[in-house]
């Protein structure tokens, strides 16, 4: 055989950028061929949630400080609703194609340990985005949102899906079957959600659990997210701030490592 018909490896430089957008379109186009039960059903839960806490907190009467119930209530549950999806879209993505046995192809690709983070973690991040604003966009006629600090807001909505992100991309190597993942959101993610102060303010809890909430770094994500609607905080602002930076750096080194040493995904 002729040495110039001989075919070559192909060479991708530093990034593998044409791996890395098909498996980021990948993981985007999976939710969004399916967005009634991805945009939708979200958008439903959180108007029905927003009608309970109404009915069972009195309704727009209640006031937080200078805020009424509504648009204080509405950041926490845009976010809540955000982050939830974020962490569903990566964890369902690799348990269904280790279910499935076609996680080879998400392996086996020229694809770094960094890419494959990446093109996972920004399709959930993607999806937290997309069903948050839709989200934001179903509670406009219930209520007002005025932005304090658009600044706050997009930080920590990026800040906020990509942790869930890579929870759930962890949940997801980690996990042997949908029990295992179950428990995860269950016993860990929900509980961490609802009691970050997404329906109420933590200033009116008792100390000791004041002391719990400033523990739980969901807490932070949530009380930050509403900094930038409503201009108040129940916490440090700039420890918020550095909680989420530390905890994604965190997350994404370990994600890495289990990309890297093919954890529960190579047999």
């Amino acid at each position: 055989m002729p040495l110039q018909s001989i075919p070559l490896p192909r060479r991708y430089g530093p990034v593998n950028w044409l791996g890395l957008w098909t498996l980021y379109v990948r993981e985007v186009r999976r939710f969004w061929k399916v967005g009634t039960q991805t945009i939708a059903a979200p958008v439903v839960s959180a108007l029905l949630l927003l009608a309970v806490f109404l009915l069972a907190l009195g309704g727009a009467s209640q006031r937080f400080g200078d805020v009424d119930f509504l648009e204080f209530l509405a950041p926490g549950l845009i976010m809540m609703t955000m982050v939830q999806n974020a962490f569903v879209n990566t964890s369902s993505s690799l348990m269904i194609s280790k279910v499935q046995g076609n996680i080879v192809d998400t392996v086996m690709p020229p694809l770094s340990p960094g890419e494959q983070t990446f093109g996972f973690a920004l399709g959930g991040v993607t999806r937290g985005l997309v069903v948050g604003l839709a989200v934001a966009l179903a509670v406009l006629p219930f209520t007002s949102l005025h932005v304090h600090d658009w600044a706050f807001v997009f930080f920590h909505a990026i800040a906020a899906s990509l942790m869930l992100s890579l929870i759930g991309i962890i949940g997801g190597i980690w996990s042997e079957k949908f029990d295992q993942l179950a428990a995860l959101t269950n016993f860990v993610v929900t509980p961490l959600s609802f009691l970050s102060g997404t329906f109420y303010s933590v200033s009116r809890l008792p100390e000791g659990w004041q002391i719990a909430a400033h523990l739980d770094p969901f807490f932070y994500m949530i009380d930050g997210f509403r900094y930038g609607f409503v201009g108040h905080a129940d916490g440090s602002l700039s420890a918020g701030i550095w909680v989420l930076i530390v905890c994604n750096i965190g997350l994404w080194w370990l994600t890495h490592r289990m990309f890297a040493s093919g954890y529960k995904l190579k047999t």
